[in-house]
């Protein structure tokens, strides 16, 4: 089994972060991390993962072009079934709001608490198996 997960943020360091936090479930293949450091290019690499086993995007709202909430819609449209979370610096209620009515299941606020994270990724990789 091929699990995915693709994180969209347009801070270049947010890879090296999560690479470094999820080291040991890449190496042991427990899942693969793709990136994407824009919207469009998050649309292409859900369109890309064809029968691979997409199980959660991770979506930063705040970048340039098109944002986080622009791209719910449309991630949820392709992808109905995956579970989008949302991450932003941001946490305010109507930002919550809006990615929740978004379709978004949840918000994590910045600086990331990796506990729960991998709590909710724990989760999706279980219900996967």
């Amino acid at each position: 089994m091929n699990l995915l997960i693709l994180v969209v943020d347009d801070e270049p360091d947010v890879e090296v972060l999560f690479r470094q936090h999820f080291r040991r479930d890449l190496r042991a293949d427990r899942f693969t991390m793709e990136f994407a450091q824009s919207a469009p290019t998050a649309l292409q690499r859900i369109t890309d993962a064809g029968d691979r086993s997409l199980i959660l995007i991770l979506s930063d709202i705040n970048m340039p072009g098109m944002s986080g909430l622009e791209l719910l819609p449309k991630a949820k449209a392709m992808r109905p079934d995956v579970p989008i979370i949302m991450i932003t610096a941001y946490g305010d209620a109507e930002t919550k709001r809006k990615a929740l009515e978004g379709g978004a299941e949840a918000l994590l606020t910045k600086p990331i608490d990796f506990l729960v994270l991998r709590n909710e990724i724990d989760t999706r990789v279980q219900r996967a198996a």
